[in-house]
């Protein structure tokens, strides 16, 4: 029997290996988001800011980096996140909130940056996009769980990438999500020297000579 020469052995092995290649991506998918990571570990660092744990999320956008230092509180329990294009200075941002979200309800609530303007909807695959005029915003519904992605600079093609990449963040995200986080959680501090009643100044005990 004639042995393939080594031409025809390299073009078999590139065959083989594209194939192998394709099964993997076939069996996970091209868009798998990581596993999430443990839901006690996400409430121990959603703490940090008194984030509700099931409002933390995260996204992943080609070509941004997240800017820690953004990332905080939001509403009354929710959470905000800034991602940043280095080579642009584009930013996309997402903040979390409970809520519904209907035709009416998104035709109805304005955008921040065009509160005068009417807002068009259109809504595929669980995330809506708004409009009006030039600004643009996203809105991914993860159960009760509602995730507006809006941005500055950054075109509407990456706020809806962002958008529906939008996911529980693994262990590894959580980390870099809270890695800029207060070490203990943050409480409002208490002042025991004002007057009861009125706005008065703190009251300072009289000392020496009045």
């Amino acid at each position: 029997m004639r042995r393939p020469g080594p031409a025809r052995a390299a073009a078999s092995m590139v065959i083989a290996a594209a194939l192998a290649l394709t099964a993997t991506a076939c069996a996970t998918g091209a868009d798998d988001s990581p596993a999430p990571a443990d839901p006690s570990l996400i409430a121990e660092s959603a703490s940090s800011w008194a984030i509700a744990p099931e409002l933390v999320f995260t996204t992943v956008v080609v070509g941004y980096d997240l800017a820690p230092q953004s990332v905080g509180p939001s509403n009354s329990e929710g959470m905000s996140a800034t991602w940043v294009d280095s080579s642009t200075s584009a930013m996309l941002t997402i903040r979390t909130d409970r809520g519904e979200f209907t035709p009416a309800i998104c035709a109805a609530t304005p955008l921040e940056e065009a509160v005068d303007a009417a807002v068009t909807c259109a809504e595929a695959d669980g995330v809506w996009h708004r409009s009006a005029g030039d600004v643009h915003e996203y809105v991914a519904v993860r159960g009760d769980a509602l995730i507006r992605v809006s941005g500055v600079g950054a075109p509407p093609a990456d706020l809806l990438a962002a958008a529906q990449a939008v996911h529980v963040p693994s262990t590894t995200e959580l980390a870099m999500l809270f890695s800029d986080a207060p070490a203990h959680p943050t409480a409002p501090v208490e002042r025991g020297d004002l007057p009861e009643n009125g706005d008065g100044a703190p009251i300072d005990p009289t000392g020496p000579g009045g």
